[in-house]
C-alpha cells in the first residue's frame, strides 16, 4: 500500500510548531510498514525549515520516507499542476473522523489488506477510542509481542 502519514498529532503529540513527546508505538508501526513493503510518505502542513525539522527526528528515530508533500521524491512544484497526493491507498492522521485510533489497531487495520476498521475483530470504533478502560493496551500486547518479538 501506498501511507500518507501526518506528523503532528499522528506520529508525535501536537505542539506545532514544535516537535511535541513521541506518540506509543508510531515510529515503531511505521517501520515495520516500511519492512513489509509499504511505500510511506510523510504528508504535513509543515514546510520550510519546521518540515526539516520534522523530517529529521523521524530520520533520528531510523524512519525515513519515500517522499515527504509530494508523490514522488522527484516532483517538483508546479502552479498548473494539484498538489494533492495520487494513489494513495490510506491517510494516516490525527484529523480523521473519530481522531487517530491505537497504532496497534492501526497496524492490524493496514495488515489486513483493508483500511476498513470494522473489519478488525473486536475492534469498538475510532469513536470509542479515549472512553476504552486503560488496559486498551494490554488487549493490544499480544500482537505488538508476535510484531516485535524478532528484534
Amino acid at each position: 500500500m501506498i501511507i500518507a502519514v501526518d506528523f503532528d498529532g499522528t506520529i508525535v503529540e501536537h505542539e506545532y510548531p514544535h516537535i511535541g513527546q513521541p506518540i506509543p508505538f508510531a515510529i515503531e508501526v511505521l517501520k515495520k510498514l516500511q519492512e513489509e513493503g509499504h511505500i510511506l510518505i510523510l504528508w504535513t502542513v509543515r514546510d520550510g525549515k519546521l518540515l526539516q525539522n520534522a523530517v529529521d527526528y523521524c530520520a533520528q528515530n531510523g524512519l525515513e520516507f519515500y517522499a515527504v508533500n509530494k508523490n514522488h521524491p522527484e516532483d517538483q512544484p508546479n502552479p498548473d499542476r494539484s498538489p494533492k497526493l495520487k494513489a494513495i491507498d490510506i491517510f494516516i492522521d490525527d484529523r480523521n473522523v473519530g481522531g487517530l485510533p491505537d497504532w496497534g489497531v492501526i497496524y492490524n487495520v493496514i495488515n489486513s489488506g483493508h483500511n476498513d476498521f470494522s473489519l478488525i475483530p473486536d475492534f469498538e470504533g475510532p469513536f470509542k477510542a479515549e472512553t476504552l478502560p486503560d488496559n486498551r493496551f494490554i488487549r493490544w500486547g499480544k500482537a505488538w509481542d508476535k510484531l516485535f518479538k524478532s528484534k
